[in-house]
């Protein structure tokens, strides 16, 4: 089966941890069912998701994202093919930010948008790497 990426970044909206655990709780359910797995990063200013499996789960599961009242100003920042899964035993990690990298003055000063792929698959490697 041919494996498929999307990265993407959002601003929350009304961000807390009952939103977040609302979040976690439907991208386990919809990811179970899809096939996908991934990681997803959260602060009070930023959402950033690493989604992969089948092209068809991973862009219909991204289309809801982007329709999620939840998310303010969602942008793809990663897409295509991959070899193998980064995160094979998780329907959703979640990272409270505890790897993050970037400042909240960074963030709002455009850094997110100028990441190379090579900064942005670091992150998530991190993650993927990191004890439970």
């Amino acid at each position: 089966m041919a494996l498929h990426r999307v990265v993407y970044a959002s601003q929350p909206f009304g961000f807390d941890q009952a939103m977040l655990n609302g979040i976690l709780a439907d991208a386990r359910r919809c990811n179970t069912r899809d096939d996908i797995t991934g990681a997803l990063i959260c602060r009070a200013d930023l959402y950033l998701q690493w989604l992969e499996g089948p092209e068809s789960a991973v862009r219909g599961a991204y289309a809801r994202i982007a329709r999620d009242h939840r998310h303010l100003g969602v942008r793809c920042l990663l897409e295509g093919p991959i070899d193998q899964r980064l995160f094979p035993d998780w329907a959703m990690r979640d990272d409270p930010a505890r790897s993050w990298v970037w400042s909240a003055d960074e963030i709002a000063a455009g850094t997110m948008d100028k990441a190379s792929e090579a900064d942005i698959v670091a992150v998530f490697t991190r993650i993927a790497s990191a004890p439970d």
